[in-house]
């Protein structure tokens, strides 16, 4: 019995030894928020006030030093996400996670990111105030790197510690500059549902633009080989560890509309959610400089800022800026492709992937005049001729590090207009709001105009010399607004009016969240902070209960069960809200996933029809297409000698929908409520392994919101009824200029990315219940309410 004591003892010993083993390493992985240290390269004393936040506000004696300083504290919250989103441009994951990261390695190293990166760092002012401050961030980045605490995900995965550089900076705004893109997702399946079925079942999509109902105003003052492409973009972009950008809302309130009399800016740019999430929150003051910036990992200037002067923030313009082509293989030369003037040679060049555990890989990327084909570099793409990809970012100078840093270091509204213009790609709605009561939208990139006759919407002819014709728009042809006689300006993804009587081709979101916006701006001229915090938050379609109340005429009334009844009651008097104990909502989208499964699955199989519920025509096309009684796209090609009409689909798909909420939820349709089957969970990248998840992953939480409404907290209809939040607002913001130093803002988790740091999910509550906290300006409010880390110059 002692010794059976004895070894019990010893066991419970062991494992309160290595307990406190676990707890030891996880605590010592926790940042430095107070206290000293030292940096080399710092010329003075730099402090760093950490809020209740963990939001630092660095102040320097000059901009080298507090950009040193913010290159070593962002590494020290973000330095695994800083690590991730350097890899994927250049295709690096493998590195980490092995084979299963090799298609989306293959793929970003195909498409010449890292070669266009490589090629701008070259071609760089290295004497410019924007490379110096790119680099003394580099610096601080890279003594963390060396000096310390490495991160868990680091042990946990192996990564082997390899200096940053500015061109991993460039590989970082390439990879969001393509997240931006529709044209990958759309081009392909238009092309198919064409070729397949003829221009008539296209008629609904509205590729003029005619759908496009509510559009921002300027002012001055073959089949299944292409149906891959999107499958397997669409798959990389989604099973990607770094988020993609999705799209945006902003509005700038001009003085005139405003209870004080100055401006108020607003924005919440929605991006896939991730944890840690995509922004870093930073507060830089030295002489003759402050900036209270919004950085991606591993970048040294803010896409999202403001001081005492001015704001900007940037919502996703849509344009059109990458398309396909067909080309055509020499009948007996291999290495040579047809054009308008006859036959060319490849461009050939070799990449060498390195995948954790296993050999490498050899790719070889050959690439026509339009740019890289695509059929080795993406999953299915099996086509006899090649499929290229033409984008203009990686076919333009790129100069996005200096178009950056004069964002955030404006003189004035035409200096920060200018500074816009030196965006090739992605296409950006730019807003902007200051201190002296200007206000604009500023759309970036590099806009062209085809060849009348030739559709980008669609795959196009690479060898006919007409295709890719392109006439380039001068910049300052760019739909904006400047201080505007309506006195606001707004942009939530929609197209603008035509400019000079051309429609801009794009990939444009519906009007749902643009007339909802411009509703409330239009019948209100006394706003206030308070006013646009819950307007930030509202979760309110103006047009969806409209569209109900359409379909509901085709109900037959004969025969409802109550439960059936009681739905239709339900949605009768919904005023398009989506708060957690709505109903309706729950109701609506099951009815849409079951209208839309039971009008377009027959004509495109259910794998095309899955990748066409993540396309933003899909939300642009609803509205029409239902309620449209001719639309070819109702009779269900697969019963033959019937034609179903609009009405019998809309009927059969009520029915279906709440039998199906039936077994989903109950028959007590009380219990439907909204936040059941809308929920939120921030998945970190190894929170996909089901043992760390609970660790790593911050959620699950019921939220309002929706798709299309202001607070786009957005979902894919899935057969389940199961609509898991996939992005939305990666930050709320709001400056009033009528009181600056309480300007307010939320992270959608918290400000770091370390688990062992109380910033992690602090904001995370917060966020869900739609709050705010104070972005912090004032030195002494700061002072009074932080923690202060010292960086002191490490002496030679």
């Amino acid at each position: 019995m002692k010794i059976l004591k004895k070894i019990l003892f010893s066991i419970l010993a062991l494992v309160v030894l290595i307990a406190l083993g676990v707890f030891i390493y996880y605590k010592s992985k926790a940042p430095q928020y107070e206290g000293e240290r030292e940096l080399t390269g710092l010329s003075s004393e730099t402090k760093v006030y950490f809020d209740e936040y963990g939001v630092p506000h660095i102040y320097a004696q000059n901009q080298k030093d507090a950009l040193h300083a913010l290159g070593f504290v962002h590494a020290q919250d973000r330095l695994w996400q800083m690590e991730l989103m350097r890899r994927i441009a250049p295709g690096r994951l493998s590195e980490l996670f092995g084979a299963k990261a090799l298609e989306n390695d293959q793929f970003f190293a195909g498409i010449g990111i890292d070669e266009n990166s490589a090629q701008a760092v070259a071609n760089l002012d290295k004497n410019s105030e924007a490379y110096q401050l790119a680099q003394a961030y580099i610096d601080g980045v890279n003594q963390y790197l060396e000096e310390g605490k490495t991160p868990i995900e680091f042990d946990l995965v192996g990564v082997k510690k390899e200096p940053f550089t500015i061109k991993d900076m460039y590989n970082i705004f390439g990879f969001m500059s393509f997240s931006f893109a529709m044209a990958q997702k759309t081009d392909p399946l238009l092309t198919e549902i064409r070729d397949e079925w003829g221009m008539d079942y296209l008629a609904d999509f509205g590729l003029d633009g005619s759908l496009a109902k509510t559009r921002l105003k300027s002012y001055d003052g073959k089949a299944k080989d292409y149906a891959a492409i999107a499958k397997s973009v669409t798959a990389l972009l989604e099973q990607s560890p770094v988020p993609p950008f999705i799209g945006s809302n902003s509005w700038v309130i001009g003085a005139e509309k405003t209870k004080n009399n100055k401006v108020i800016f607003a924005n919440d740019p929605h991006i896939m959610f991730s944890q840690p999430g995509t922004w870093y929150e930073a507060h830089i003051s030295c002489p003759g400089y402050e900036m209270y910036g919004y950085y991606l990992a591993g970048t040294p200037f803010p896409l999202l800022g403001h001081n005492r002067d001015y704001a900007y923030g940037l919502t996703m313009f849509e344009n059109d800026d990458l398309d396909f082509f067909q080309e055509e293989n020499h009948p007996q030369n291999t290495k040579q492709y047809k054009t308008a003037t006859g036959y060319a040679n490849y461009t050939v060049r070799t990449k060498t992937i390195k995948v954790k555990d296993t050999v490498d890989v050899q790719l070889t990327i050959k690439s026509t005049q339009h740019g890289p084909v695509m059929n080795r570099l993406l999953k299915g793409l099996n086509a006899k001729n090649p499929v290229t990809m033409s984008w203009i970012y990686t076919q333009h100078p790129n100069h996005i590090l200096e178009a950056v840093y004069g964002l955030s270091h404006a003189k004035n509204l035409d200096d920060f207009h200018q500074k816009v213009g030196l965006v090739h790609a992605p296409g950006l709605n730019v807003m902007y709001g200051d201190a002296k009561n200007n206000i604009g939208w500023i759309t970036s990139g590099k806009l062209y105009k085809m060849p009348e006759g030739v559709n980008p919407n669609f795959i196009l002819n690479g060898a006919n010399g007409k295709d890719d014709q392109r006439t380039f728009l001068p910049f300052e042809e760019n739909p904006h607004a400047i201080n505007p006689d309506w006195h606001y300006v707004y942009s939530s993804n929609n197209q603008p009016e035509p400019i000079n009587g051309y429609l801009y081709p794009g990939y444009y979101l519906p009007q749902d969240r643009a007339k909802r916006i411009q509703s409330l701006l239009e019948t209100k001229s006394n706003w206030e902070r308070a006013d646009v915090e819950r307007m930030i938050n509202d979760h309110t379609s103006l047009i969806y209960p409209g569209l109900v109340k359409n379909w509901m005429q085709c109900v037959t009334k004969d025969g409802l069960t109550s439960t059936e009844k009681s739905a239709i009651e339900t949605l009768q008097q919904w005023e398009g809200t989506h708060a957690v104990y709505d109903i309706a909502p729950t109701i609506y989208n099951k009815w849409l996933y079951c209208y839309l499964k039971n009008t377009f699955q027959d004509e495109l199989g259910e794998e095309r029809f899955s990748l066409f519920l993540g396309t933003h025509m899909l939300k642009q096309m609803v509205a029409g297409q239902s309620v449209n009684p001719n639309s070819p796209w109702w009779d269900d090609v697969k019963t033959k000698g019937i034609k179903e009409t609009r009405d019998q689909i809309v009927n059969r798909s009520f029915h279906e929908a709440i039998n199906a909420l039936e077994k989903q939820l109950g028959p007590e349709y009380t219990n439907w409520r909204w936040g059941k089957v809308h929920t939120l969970e921030h998945q970190h990248p190894l929170g996909k392994v089901a043992a760390l998840r609970p660790l790593f992953n911050v959620g699950t939480f019921e939220v309002p919101g929706g798709n299309e409404v202001i607070n786009n907290l957005l979902f894919y209809l899935a057969e389940d009824g199961q609509y898991k939040v996939g992005g939305g607002p990666s930050t709320r913001r709001i400056i009033d200029f009528s009181d600056v130093e309480n300007s307010v803002s939320i992270l959608p988790t918290g400000q770091s990315g370390v688990r062992s740091s109380p910033h992690y999910n602090d904001q995370a509550e917060m966020y869900v219940k739609g709050r705010f906290r104070k972005m912090k300006l004032n030195r002494k409010e700061i002072e009074a309410t932080s923690t202060l880390l010292v960086l002191k110059p490490k002496a030679h």
